[in-house]
């Protein structure tokens, strides 16, 4: 059995380092990546597409990590909060303009092998746009 609480601490350590690499170096070639109220990105390049465009669109990091896991290292979650700044305008999103945003938020895992199969994060979309559009 491997460390899955290294394995997700790793993921967001290098999330709030800001290096995609670290991410993926965390996550299976056939990587399920569950975005909130959006769709379902299959594989390691559509993920290294996602976090390219996370990178340019917003700054983000991500505080009071609180990592769960099962005892069979199989299955995990995280519960945090988002400090944000919106860069760049997401399409069919309100216009960015720097704006900063404080948002709870969480992520379910899958970990195969000692790497995460599957992330689902959910947040709340309507608590961002209010925040951004304010």
């Amino acid at each position: 059995m491997t460390d899955a609480r290294a394995t997700i601490t790793a993921y967001y350590a290098a999330f709030n380092a800001g290096e995609a690499a670290g991410m993926l170096a965390c996550v299976t070639d056939d990587i399920e990546h569950r975005v909130n109220e959006g769709g379902i990105r299959h594989g390691r390049e559509k993920f290294a597409e996602f976090c390219s465009h996370m990178g340019v669109s917003y700054r983000e990091d991500l505080r009071d990590i609180e990592i769960f896991v099962n005892d069979a290292g199989t299955r995990g979650a995280a519960e945090f909060v988002v400090h944000g700044e919106y860069l760049k305008t997401d399409p069919g999103l309100p216009e960015a303009k720097g704006q900063r945003y404080i948002l709870p938020a969480g992520s379910f895992f899958d970990l195969r092998d000692g790497k995460i199969s599957r992330v689902t994060t959910f947040y709340n979309l309507n608590d961002w746009i209010a925040q951004v559009s304010a």
